[in-house]
């Protein structure tokens, strides 16, 4: 290979997820490093959900690294919204998976960067401050923690009932019967249902196989094609909850995000525990 070649020539996507690798963790220690100070600013919704200064200060960072490699192309944040160019490459930020976990003191929260051309994503990234994990994902080339494969889960029905993260986007009403039903069906007939309020670690553990599955419902786009393209690139297959061909992407609106992500014989039975919910 000549010296002078590019990283973008070496491999598809290569410059594009080293920046988005190198972004995420310095925005990962930065919330790191803040941990405990963080204060909130501003409210999102009716429904409570915060904004703090660790989340915009974390936003401020990443988009600036974007910026600077690629002036051309399009970014969609969090709390900045659409920073819109001419091209068909958007990148999805979300600087702070998590917000309310660090809002109350609890460790639980995720910086997630993807890439997506037409809606497609190719490049995802999620980094975990808390462990210095960085975890990353290119369309047809895998997904990795270092220099280690993720495996994704086993794909076999665990005796005791598989794990699963649930999911619902910001806009979903608490009452709503749908989530209600599936909520419930899942706590029946599954051995944990783990609701983090940060999606993006959910997909990371579907990739490296700690959990068996994740159900979404009317999931949210800013995080969810990163989260997504590294269990698909871990070989997580997706399901809409009528158990259909469901496509990743990040167009459309959030009602076209429901899905079921498992594998082999755990996403027959997820979908046999979403199908009688439905019936219900």
């Amino acid at each position: 290979m000549p010296s002078s070649m590019s990283d973008r020539d070496a491999a598809p996507y290569a410059s594009e997820t080293r920046v988005a690798v190198a972004a995420a963790e310095e925005a990962g220690a930065l919330l790191h490093g803040r941990f405990g100070t963080a204060r909130a600013v501003g409210v999102k919704d009716a429904a409570g959900d915060v904004v703090t200064d660790l989340d915009l200060a974390a936003e401020k960072l990443i988009l600036a690294r974007l910026q600077t490699h690629f002036p051309r192309d399009r970014i969609l944040s969090e709390e900045a919204g659409l920073l819109d160019a001419v091209g068909s490459r958007t990148w999805l930020v979300d600087p702070l998976d998590g917000s309310n976990n660090v809002a109350i003191g609890l460790t639980a929260y995720a910086v997630g960067i993807g890439l997506c051309v037409d809606g497609a994503p190719v490049v995802g990234v999620v980094h975990e401050p808390v462990t210095g994990s960085t975890w990353r994902a290119v369309r047809g080339q895998g997904a990795s923690c270092g220099l280690h494969r993720l495996p994704g889960p086993s794909g076999a029905v665990p005796r005791s009932g598989p794990v699963v993260a649930w999911t619902q986007g910001h806009a979903v009403d608490r009452a709503d019967p749908v989530a209600a039903g599936l909520r419930g069906q899942l706590e029946r007939r599954t051995r944990r249902v783990l609701q983090l309020w940060a999606p993006l670690l959910g997909w990371s553990m579907l990739a490296r196989g700690a959990i068996d599955g994740f159900v979404g419902y009317c999931a949210e786009g800013i995080d969810f094609p990163a989260g997504a393209l590294l269990a698909a690139e871990a070989g997580v297959e997706f399901r809409t909850l009528a158990g259909g061909p469901f496509t990743v992407c990040s167009a459309g609106p959030d009602a076209d995000r429901s899905f079921v992500a498992a594998r082999g014989d755990t996403l027959t039975y997820l979908l046999d525990v979403v199908a009688a919910a439905q019936a219900a």
